[in-house]
C-alpha cells in the first residue's frame, strides 16, 4: 500500500516586515491570558487548499498541474485581525488580505480547480491565520483584543510562489515541507 501524504498548497508568509509584526501582534494577544496556541513564524502561509490524505501518486499529478499555472507574481497587503467562526466565539485568529484579495482569490480558484479531483472544500476565504484558541478562559479579553486591532495594518507580501507542501503533525506542532514549489512569472 502507498504511503499517504498530509498535504496543502498554500502561499508562505516570509517577508520580515510582515512576519516581525505578526509576531509582536502574537506576543500582544498572548498577554490577553486566553488559552491559544500561535503559529510558529516559520509556519505563516495562506492556505489554498488542503488537501488531507494523499498517496504521492496523486501529488505528483498536482504537481504536474500546478506547473501550468499561469498567474503572474502580485502583492497583497495583510490587514485587520478576526476570528473563525466569529470574535465572539473565537476558535482561529487571523488575518485579512485588504489590496490583491481578487488577485489571491482567483489563484485560489484555480488551485482548486486543477486539484479538484483529488480534494474538495468549502468556498475560499482569504485569510492568515496565526493562533488556534484552546479554550474559553479570557475569551472577553480576546474579544476585546480582536475589536482593538481589526484595522491593523501589518505591511505586504509579494506572492511569487505556489507550494504544494507537506504536513507532519507532531506533538510540538505540524512540521511543513514544500514537495514542490511553482515560481509565479
Amino acid at each position: 500500500m502507498s504511503e499517504r501524504i498530509r498535504s496543502f498548497i498554500a502561499v508562505d508568509v516570509t517577508a520580515k516586515e510582515v512576519v516581525n509584526a505578526v509576531e509582536a501582534l502574537q506576543r500582544e494577544l498572548l498577554a490577553t491570558g486566553a488559552d491559544l496556541k500561535p503559529v510558529e513564524p516559520y509556519n505563516l502561509h495562506l492556505t489554498l487548499i488542503f488537501l488531507g490524505e494523499q498517496p504521492k501518486r496523486n501529488l505528483d499529478e498536482i504537481a504536474k498541474r500546478l506547473e501550468g499555472l499561469p498567474h503572474k507574481r502580485f502583492v497583497i497587503e495583510l490587514r485587520g485581525v478576526g476570528a473563525f467562526p466569529n470574535p465572539s466565539s473565537p476558535r482561529v485568529i487571523w488575518i485579512d488580505v485588504g489590496k490583491g484579495r481578487e488577485e489571491l482569490v482567483k489563484l485560489a480558484q484555480d488551485v482548486r480547480a486543477l486539484a479538484r479531483d483529488f480534494a474538495q472544500e468549502d468556498e475560499f476565504t482569504p485569510h492568515l491565520t496565526i493562533a488556534r484558541v484552546k479554550g474559553p478562559r479570557n475569551r472577553d479579553k480576546l474579544t476585546a483584543f480582536l475589536e482593538a486591532h481589526r484595522s491593523d495594518r501589518f505591511g505586504e507580501v509579494e506572492v511569487a510562489e505556489v507550494k504544494l507542501k507537506r504536513s507532519t503533525l507532531t506533538p510540538r506542532g505540524p512540521i511543513y515541507s514544500d514537495i514542490y514549489v511553482k515560481k509565479l512569472a
